[in-house]
Parts: C-alpha cells; structure tokens; sequence
C-alpha cells in the first residue's frame, strides 16, 4: 500500500464535493467508456465556448505556439484541446471501474515497449518523463496493466477525500502514488526496487527543483528531478506518451532520453531536461489537439527574457 502525507481534516464543502463527482460518475458509467467520453469531451467544449474559461490563456498560448496559425485555426485548435481535456479527465474517473483486459483491448498501437523490457533488465529501475499530452492518466494504468510496478510522482489534490479516492484507485490498477514533496526520499527505494517512476515534466515547477529550458522557442520553467535522480542512481530513462487515436482506441509510444556524463553535474542535469523536453515538444506538435493547453506553460521565466519571448 501506498504511504501517505499526515491526513487533512475534509470540511463539509470537501464532502458534498465529493459526494456529487462520484453520483456523476456513477450516472456516467452507465453511458460505456465512449459515451461518457463524448459527454465529458461536450462539457469541456462548452466550458471554452460560450463559457470561455481560460479561453484567452489557451488562444494566447497557442497562437505563440504555432504562429503560422490564423485566428481561425487556433480557435479550432483551442475547442479540440478542451474536447481532448474533458474526455482525459471522464475517463480517468471511470477507469477504476475499467477491467485490465479492457483496458488493454483498447490500445491500437504499441510503439517501442522493447526499451521498457530492456531497462528493466537492467535492475536499476527507469526514470519515466511524460507530459499532460493525451491521456496521461491511461498511459500510467496501460503500463500497470502490463505487469510493470509503477510509482506515479503527483502533487496533492486540494480536497483530501479525492486525493484518498485518487490513491486507492491507482493503488487498485496497480499504480503507487509518490507525493512531490515525498519523492526525494521515497524516489530512490523504488527505483532501487526495479520499479518505473513515473514524473510529468511539463510543469511550471517552483525552486531549486527546476531550470529554465526552451519549449516552443520561449523559456519554460521545467522539472529537474528526473534528471537528477537519472545521473545519481545510473537509472535509465524513458520518454513515454499516450495518445488518442481518430478510431477512439489509444497509442502508446516510447523512446530513450540520451543520457551523457561530462563530469560537469550542472550542465548533464541541463542537458538532459532539454532532450526530455524538445522530446515533449516535437509530440506536441504532432498532436496539438490533445496537449493540456490550459496550463500557464510560461508564467514564470528569467528576469533577462526578451519581451518577444516573454508569456504570450
């Protein structure tokens, strides 16, 4: 079982909260996994438009993206973003009534499972890198589902009664939760245990634990720790994502991040958050559709940055 922070009393707001998702959730399982899907793909389109939450940030961000884009087309872009984000976010909230084998039935395509079974071979654990692109959530469960003991590095939820629910429910398909703040300590047993840890390296990251890359051709503040643990415990490391597919069902695909010691700690660390991230980039680009772009991706950057390159 997976360890957990010191609990959080819930409030009443916390309870009733979490008493009206589940009812949902359960009234949405009635539906089938595609039609709860579609609903929860209408409900976030309906939320960009004519709602328009975060609509200016996500239209800002993906204009600097792809500034060949006319308005038009980032507007339609933007809708299928939402689309992407209310179907990723229904069907993890179905998946623990999702049995293994359907889960499995419903991954089309597998590309690069050999460097999984080749870095497990290995003994040493695999530094997983992955970004909010497709459905995150599946990718981590299809891995699971698969046989291979994944701890899964997340940050806490504001409601304590969801983020017990959350945990046990990845706890169930096979996954352990990892608390940001618990992963220096709790990070370096499980790799030593063989197991994937997985980390998403697309967030605006706070502090020491991070360094300034180019994503997009502008400076995002990204996560520093898998390459830090990589270089510290020799742990190979994988760049893996999870995709929908036009038919409904999923790609899973995954390649090795170069891992190069020059005998300058600092610069190897830098080096390898830039591969993990032009990796990110370049399926962001083949899948803009589907990336979570109503994240403030470059909210905080170095004081010097041009004011082109600035947060659009």
């Amino acid at each position: 079982m997976a360890e957990s922070s010191p609990a959080r009393r819930p409030t009443l707001a916390h309870r009733l909260e979490y008493a009206a998702t589940r009812g949902a959730v359960a009234a949405l399982r009635l539906l089938g996994w595609r039609g709860a899907s579609w609903v929860g793909g209408r409900l976030a389109r309906f939320a960009y438009r004519p709602l328009g939450i975060r609509r200016g940030v996500v239209e800002r961000q993906i204009a600097a993206a792809f500034p060949d884009l006319s308005p038009a087309d980032v507007q339609r872009l933007a809708e299928r973003s939402y689309d992407n984000l209310g179907r990723t976010s229904i069907e993890a909230a179905i998946l623990p009534g999702t049995s293994r084998e359907d889960l499995l039935a419903r991954v089309e395509r597998v590309s690069g499972w050999e460097h999984v079974e080749a870095a497990l071979a290995k003994g040493q654990g695999i530094i997983c890198v992955t970004g909010h692109l497709g459905n995150w959530e599946l990718g981590g469960a299809f891995v699971a589902a698969r046989g291979v003991p994944i701890d899964a590095v997340a940050r806490g939820m504001a409601n304590p009664i969801f983020e017990a629910y959350v945990t046990r429910t990845r706890h169930d398909i096979g996954m352990t939760v990892i608390h940001d703040k618990d992963a220096v300590r709790r990070t370096p047993r499980a790799l030593r245990d063989n197991h994937l840890v997985a980390f998403l390296s697309d967030h605006d990251a706070l502090g020491l634990a991070s360094t300034f890359v180019p994503f997009f051709g502008r400076p995002a503040k990204t996560p520093r720790g898998p390459a830090v643990f990589a270089l510290r415990f020799d742990a190979p490391v994988l760049f893996m994502v999870f995709v929908r597919l036009p038919s409904g069902g999923y790609a899973f695909e995954c390649e090795p991040v170069v891992v190069e010691r020059t005998g300058d700690r600092e610069q190897d660390i830098d080096a390898i958050v830039r591969r993990y991230t032009a990796m990110l980039e370049a399926k962001v680009r083949e899948y803009p559709e589907q990336y979570f772009w109503q994240h403030r991706r470059w909210r905080r950057q170095p004081p010097d940055t041009p004011a082109h390159l600035r947060e659009p």
